[in-house]
């Protein structure tokens, strides 16, 4: 039996100060609400792995993809004034990527498959717009905009049917690419 999904585990350290001063809080997995073990929370070091952080409770709100590294003053970085408030581990994943987009919400519409990284959805598929997604294979991130900037969305593996109602509204995705297992 296999065991590479659990061969390496994140581990991410929250604090609540800049520059890593303050209480602290170490974490490796999901955590939905992390208000319970700190107030705020103004840096943190990711000693392994990849996480996603958001800045509203239950894995809501603007998203932020981090490896390993330190960060000292993630607030400026992001530009986001609540600071992180909850986080989730991504599994390392080896194997192939695969995903579907479509165009309209509950899959309809146009429909690719990608099994690679996309810099620019429009210039590739002439898609103007993607409203739900269905992930068979490995983690992903889309973006609001081209090259993989802008804001983002981490994806795993599941049925997407409309990124409206998980609070995108509004919001183009126009890039998406892997996430490999380069980060641990």
């Amino acid at each position: 039996m296999s065991n590479t999904g659990m061969s390496m585990r994140g581990k991410i350290i929250f604090y609540e100060d800049r520059n890593f001063q303050g209480r602290s809080y170490e974490c490796m997995s999901d955590c939905a609400d992390m208000s319970s073990y700190l107030s705020r929370c103004h840096s943190c070091r990711v000693e392994s792995g990849c996480f996603m952080v958001y800045d509203r409770p239950n894995y809501m709100g603007n998203q932020w993809f981090m490896r390993r590294g330190e960060y000292s003053d993630y607030m400026s970085m992001m530009g986001w004034s609540g600071g992180i408030r909850s986080c989730r581990m991504i599994p390392m994943h080896r194997g192939q990527f695969r995903m579907r987009i479509y165009e309209r919400e509950n899959f309809g519409g146009q429909m690719y498959e990608l099994m690679d990284d996309c810099d620019n959805m429009m210039d590739r598929y002439r898609m103007n717009d993607c409203m739900s997604c269905n992930v068979m294979d490995g983690h992903w991130l889309m973006y609001e905009q081209p090259h993989y900037r802008g804001r983002m969305m981490y994806l795993r593996p599941g049925e997407y049917r409309s990124f409206r109602d998980m609070g995108y509204s509004g919001m183009r995705w126009m890039s998406m690419r892997r996430i490999m297992d380069s980060c641990y």
